[in-house]
């Protein structure tokens, strides 16, 4: 039966093995053949299949910390007369970046901070929005000589913060103008940016809230704003090439307390101005900044509107800073990664009234790589010429790393 059952299954065997030799090279055959003779409709075919590849998404992130310790009379006085101290998180900044169709591209940045918990508000750790927003690139350039215009719409960079930003290193400080409440950094709006040909600088304006990205609307006012950066030495080459002179305006109004007052409501903004003008040199053998700035706001009297009235109030800002690397000024060619570091303010809260209140910061920074810094620096604030308040007295282990 076994020998029956094998003589059956053996010839079949064998004429499979050999059909299938045989296809195989008719199939190598036809193959051949096919690829010869049809190469551009396979090529056709197979490009109806690929999809489009996806626009990739741009990830970076800057995140920047602390150790420091008070040695003010104040705040050792608060501490049992010791020197309070902690490690500090200053901000932890995602950004994300993405193609959103042709001339459009979405930027989102988170801002990860310590709430101050003050009010019985919760104190931990946050995830709030510094800037999201839609841009649309109106007249696109890679080339600087040439124009360049977009629009914005989101949260997006308030008129100057972000520009000083540029020349100043915020792990170690906010710029003067944000640090004394000029306006916030970001804000709800629209915005322009146009780059002027030849290198001669940019434009950049905005339409916004006016409460910060930190506050929701609170009034029905805007505030507009706008900013010219003039380059003039853009094209030449050597030390000034990077001189940028940049004076702004920014203009608002507040609502009055008595808004919404049912028998006499003022329905008259109160006035919102800020103007300037900053010019720094970005180098990095030697950084210059420089500022003067003044804040306008009428400030409300009065419990109610029949005695309403207002006082106008006038600030006025100076700002100075410099960054220096010596060794690398003094070799002319190799890179230096350690520097030193000055900042000078003098804030006067009102001009009609005596008092400043003064800020100095100095210290030392290293750069082991591109991405990462270290600094130990010293800050102090004080109030001046009669002006209320205690002195404020730091020393600083700075860090930060970009990626």
């Amino acid at each position: 039966m076994a020998a029956m059952l094998l003589a059956t299954v053996a010839p079949a065997l064998a004429n499979a093995q050999s059909s299938t030799s045989g296809s195989s090279d008719s199939a190598s055959s036809s193959a051949s053949s096919s690829t010869s003779s049809g190469a551009s409709d396979s090529s056709e075919t197979e490009a109806k299949d690929e999809k489009p590849a996806r626009p990739g998404l741009d990830f970076s992130g800057l995140v920047f910390g602390d150790f420091h310790m008070s040695t003010d009379e104040a705040s050792k006085a608060a501490n049992g007369g010791k020197a309070p101290n902690e490690f500090d998180i200053g901000r932890a900044y995602l950004t994300f970046r993405m193609p959103a169709g042709d001339r459009f591209n979405v930027r989102v940045t988170t801002d990860i901070k310590q709430q101050d918990g003050s009010n019985g508000a919760y104190d931990g750790w946050i995830v709030r929005l510094k800037y999201a927003y839609l841009q649309y690139d109106i007249a696109k350039s890679g080339d600087p000589d040439h124009f360049a215009a977009v629009a914005r719409v989101g949260m997006l960079h308030n008129v100057v913060i972000d520009h000083q930003q540029e020349f100043w290193p915020r792990y170690l400080n906010k710029v003067a103008t944000e640090t004394y409440d000029f306006f916030a950094s970001a804000d709800l709006g629209v915005a322009t940016e146009l780059t002027l040909p030849g290198k001669a600088g940019e434009f950049y304006a905005t339409l916004v809230n006016g409460s910060g990205y930190d506050h929701p609307e609170s009034d029905r006012f805007k505030d507009y704003a706008a900013r010219v950066s003039l380059t003039p030495l853009g094209k030449t080459d050597g030390y000034f090439s990077t001189l940028t002179i940049s004076p702004w305006i920014y203009s608002g109004k507040s609502a009055s307390r008595f808004a919404t007052d049912p028998s006499d409501p003022i329905t008259a903004g109160l006035d919102r101005t800020r103007y300037g003008i900053f010019a720094g040199i970005r180098d990095r053998r030697l950084t210059l900044g420089g500022e003067w700035a003044r804040k306008v706001d009428d400030v409300e009297t009065g419990t109610t509107p029949l005695a309403r009235g207002a006082v106008r109030n006038t600030g006025e800002l100076y700002s100075a800073f410099a960054i220096a690397r010596p060794l690398e000024w003094a070799s002319g060619s190799d890179r230096s990664s350690v520097g030193l570091i000055f900042r000078w303010d003098q804030f006067t809260p009102d001009r009609d009234v005596t008092g400043k209140l003064r800020y100095l910061l100095g210290g030392v920074f290293w750069e082991p790589t591109s991405k990462t810094a270290l600094a130990l620096d010293y800050q102090r604030t004080e109030p001046v010429d009669g002006l209320g308040g205690d002195a404020s007295e730091r020393w600083y282990v700075h860090w930060q790393v970009a990626f």
